[in-house]
């Protein structure tokens, strides 16, 4: 099982690996800087050196780059938003062929009024440009994973078939660059009802018919605060949200969906939440 959770790199990025070892994980998430702030500096002298040897010597085999919060690759504010979102991503490519990670998974962003068909569209033209980009040209190996969402007020990205209109947008060898994230908490207020057999598999046969399950290349395991088709994202601890264990049993044994990386995204009320929620799956992987 590859299962990890999202974690810190105060005091360098290779200290993540340390922490993750430490609670037993082959898998990380990581910000490659801070998640709510533009500026993005360069990386301290050695520390994407020290980062990946210090990864050669893990028992971690996957690891993922979260972007940061404030993209918005939707955004029809051409003047600011989109192209300061376009370069975050370009940047964030960089930064992770720097750090020899090979995925960067990022939320889409809103079409704020001005409609899906439009900001989908954005979203595949902002794709194509990072893509074209120097920066991306220097990391040939990293793929960006676009992240299922909640789907409140104009979000984009909360139908799997949003995914596939993205992709037919893009040329060939874009689309070979772009993958899916599904979050649990996300997919179950967006309306999808996987926290049951019958809407699990409903949703799997989705994937598989809009992407691809071969475009899904990560899972972000998070219970919910909200119920089904709230619209709302407030992640739960594993089993004490409306997914609930018996839910998340399903999810972490389904034969298309074990193989691939979990990484945790749920609440940190103390250094007891994480070895708590890691035990919590690892006690229903049968």
């Amino acid at each position: 099982m590859i299962l990890g959770c999202h974690l810190s790199t105060a005091g360098g990025a290779d200290k993540a690996i340390d922490k993750a070892e430490s609670l037993g994980n082959n898998a990380l998430q990581i910000f490659s800087h801070n998640a709510r702030s533009w500026k993005m500096s360069a990386f301290k002298p050695d520390e994407a050196e020290r980062f990946i040897n210090r990864r050669k010597k893990s028992s971690v085999v996957y690891t993922v780059i979260h972007t940061i919060y404030l993209i918005n690759l939707g955004s029809p504010d051409s003047q600011r938003i989109f192209p300061l979102s376009v370069q975050a991503l370009k940047d964030e490519v960089k930064r992770a062929g720097e750090l020899g990670i090979e995925h960067i998974n990022t939320h889409i962003g809103a079409h704020m009024g001005s409609g899906e068909a439009a900001g989908l569209k954005r979203v595949a033209q902002a794709l194509e440009a990072v893509f074209a980009s120097d920066e991306a040209g220097s990391a040939p190996q990293v793929k960006v994973l676009l992240e299922i969402c909640s789907g409140g007020g104009t979000e984009l990205g909360w139908r799997f078939e949003e995914f596939s209109m993205i992709l037919d947008n893009l040329k060939a060898k874009d689309a070979k660059r772009v993958g899916v994230c599904l979050d649990t908490c996300h997919a179950l207020c967006a309306g999808y009802e996987l926290h049951t057999a019958e809407g699990l598999e409903k949703m799997i046969k989705e994937v598989d018919e809009c992407v691809g399950l071969d475009k899904l290349k990560l899972i972000h395991l998070n219970d919910s605060k909200f119920p089904h088709s709230s619209k709302k994202d407030r992640h739960e601890h594993i089993g004490k949200g409306f997914i609930g264990l018996e839910g998340f049993k399903r999810i972490v044994n389904h034969k298309a969906l074990k193989e691939k990386p979990f990484i945790l995204e749920t609440p940190k009320d103390d250094d007891s939440s994480d070895p708590m929620n890691l035990e919590q799956i690892r006690k229903l992987r049968e």
